[in-house]
């Protein structure tokens, strides 16, 4: 009888891997609250967001940059580089804030830096899993890494803020540069497979017009790109800003706004473990619009909830229907991509996901303010609706399929 390959959480190679992403994105957010922490001590709340911006919009710029750089040398070594600067300078920043009282220009110097390295870190560090497992496993490598998301972001603020009231700025940032210590540590022992291939002549510019033209001439990567872009859109940011509307106009206040949070991600990560779990999916195209159908009347519930149980149910609902979306679209993204590309095609998808949902965030308010929470609610599921109704209409899309297990 043949014996099925070794599940992806069975897999030393694939856990060291989730053990550096963890870190990592744990690290994102101790150093990001450290940063908003120490901002406000030393300018004000006003200069928050223009410290915040220097690292975001260099981020968002150099995105696509950083794909052409993780494919040309590699997504592992401009991993584990990029990830020894940021480790570096976190530190440094620690050190600078325990010998002086911080300053504005060295808070958004530090963020700027960030920023830029981040823009070449995340293309790599995403582009690494076809090259340390087989192409069956990357459903299940997607939910884990979905699991380390929500993991890392509920025990990421709890530790950034006894840090932060233990030790202060400098403090946080010692833990945060501690946590890509880890993270750099992990990816030094990480194993990747080699890509074959014709070695690379064109320069970057060449080489990042390659790889959108790559993905406008692929079948399934074009649709695809733009149900990620949809698809996240709300559920990147802007609907965390409409749940403390939504929680304000209802008048559930603050003790509302955690429980329906909570159980939005309460659903994501059971959809997590399922798909980190899960043989296989089958029809995962179709499936894949099935749960943003479901998500996109979620989202409509979930504004017109009369009462705050209902909105924990809805929130519950989306939360799960709208991870296994994410998780879907992340493994198919990794199966059809050519691993070449695959830096370039990462940075893409991310930069949809990160470029596209700050455009929302001031209509949040406006929407709220004129019409209702509700509104804005109705609004997001109609997008989410469009996502779906593209992965339906589009037959590449709705049949396409995750490879099956493979024997051992």
């Amino acid at each position: 009888m043949a014996v099925a390959a070794r599940p992806a959480y069975r897999d030393a190679n694939v856990l060291r891997w989730l053990t550096a992403y963890t870190a990592s994105v744990a690290g994102d957010v101790v150093f990001f609250l450290a940063l908003s922490w120490a901002a406000t001590r030393a300018g004000g709340p006003s200069q928050v967001g223009l410290v915040v911006a220097a690292g975001a919009v260099p981020r968002a710029v150099l995105m696509l940059g950083g794909g052409v750089v993780a494919d040309r040398f590699g997504p592992r070594r401009v991993a584990v580089l990029s990830d020894g600067v940021r480790c570096a300078v976190i530190l440094l920043a620690a050190a600078a804030l325990a010998l002086a009282p911080a300053h504005l220009w060295l808070l958004a110097l530090v963020a700027l830096i960030f920023g830029v390295v981040d823009a070449v870190f995340m293309p790599a560090v995403g582009a690494l899993p076809p090259r340390i497992t087989t192409a069956d496993q990357l459903a299940r490598v997607q939910g884990m890494r979905g699991l380390s998301i929500r993991l890392s972001n509920a025990v990421g603020p709890l530790v950034a803020g006894a840090v932060l009231a233990a030790g202060g700025g400098e403090g946080a940032f010692t833990v945060a540069g501690v946590l890509f210590a880890l993270s750099l540590a992990a990816l030094l022992t990480v194993r990747v497979t080699p890509v074959a291939g014709p070695p690379r002549r064109d320069s970057a510019r060449g080489e990042l017009r390659d790889g959108l033209r790559y993905v406008r001439r692929h079948r399934l990567l074009a649709p695809l790109v733009v149900v990620i872009g949809l698809s996240e859109m709300c559920f990147s940011g802007p609907v965390a800003t409409g749940l403390v509307l939504l929680a304000d106009e209802r008048g559930w206040g603050a003790v509302g706004v955690g429980w329906v949070a909570s159980a939005f991600s309460v659903g994501a990560t059971a959809s997590a473990l399922l798909l980190t779990v899960a043989p296989r999916v089958p029809r995962a195209g179709a499936a894949m619009a099935a749960a943003l159908l479901v998500t996109a009347a979620g989202a409509v519930g979930l504004g017109q909830a009369p009462s705050l149980t209902t909105a924990v149910v809805f929130g519950a609902l989306t939360g799960l229907t709208s991870g296994f979306a994410t998780t879907l679209t992340g493994a198919l993204v990794q199966t059809a991509t050519d691993p070449r590309y695959l830096g370039r095609v990462t940075s893409v998808t991310t930069l949809c996901t990160l470029g596209l949902a700050p455009v929302l965030f001031p209509a949040v308010g406006v929407t709220v303010e004129l019409w209702g929470a509700a509104t804005f609610f109705a609004g997001c599921g109609a997008i989410c609706l469009l996502a779906a109704g593209l992965g339906l209409a589009v037959p590449v899309l709705r049949r396409a399929e995750l490879p099956s297990l493979r024997p051992a």
